[in-house]
């Protein structure tokens, strides 16, 4: 199982351990406002689709989900119907044309820190119109930090809120907000969640 992504031995537990998901909800709510239907929006790390692509589509934009897990994907071709999932490696998109909007909630998690910045430099290069931005990280500081994850062995990575901030203006963004909020992620347990808000230059 050492070479298996962990989200396709996590399956549906991920979206069924969900306790709080309102601030995540209020980011796609905002996204939408801010767009017009039928804009192309990519979503990194969508997982089973639950609750941004299938509430960008909802409101008639274009959803293009990328993710690792095959599992995962599955599910969101049934949870979230409508939208295009492509089963590859979230650092790989170059080919995969211009978007409106990327958002990439909880993805950057799974990557080690020296990825973020060519992965957040070609999302730049990839943006037209608006050029919108949202990205969503657990509070912390670490790279790739061994841990259980719903029974599963994984590696986290986190920043603080202003190192965050930096790694997405360097890359050619300015930073519209950054808001931290307290949230059960699952059963009895709290963590600090940082949601940016970003646009192109």
């Amino acid at each position: 199982m050492a070479d298996t992504p962990p989200f396709d031995q996590i399956g549906k537990r991920y979206e069924d351990s969900f306790q709080e998901r309102d601030a995540q909800v209020a980011e796609g709510n905002w996204l939408i406002s801010r767009l017009d239907p039928g804009a192309r929006v990519l979503d990194l790390g969508c997982g089973g689709g639950l609750p941004t692509a299938k509430q960008l589509l909802d409101a008639g934009l274009d959803v293009v989900g990328v993710d690792e897990s095959s599992v995962m994907l599955d599910l969101a071709g049934r949870q979230a119907p409508g939208g295009h999932y492509l089963h590859r490696d979230m650092r790989n998109i170059a080919d995969l044309g211009e978007f409106d909007a990327a958002v990439a909630f909880f993805a950057f998690i799974m990557l080690p820190r020296r990825d973020i910045p060519p992965l957040l430099s070609t999302l730049r290069g990839q943006l037209r119109g608006p050029k919108l931005l949202q990205v969503a990280m657990v509070l912390g500081d670490f790279d790739q930090f061994p841990i259980s994850f719903m029974g599963v062995p994984a590696a986290a990575t986190a920043y603080p809120p202003d190192e965050l901030a930096q790694v997405v203006e360097r890359a050619g963004f300015r930073i519209l907000d950054v808001d931290e909020v307290k949230a059960e992620a699952e059963r009895n347990r709290l963590e600090v969640q940082i949601y940016l808000r970003a646009q192109g230059n």
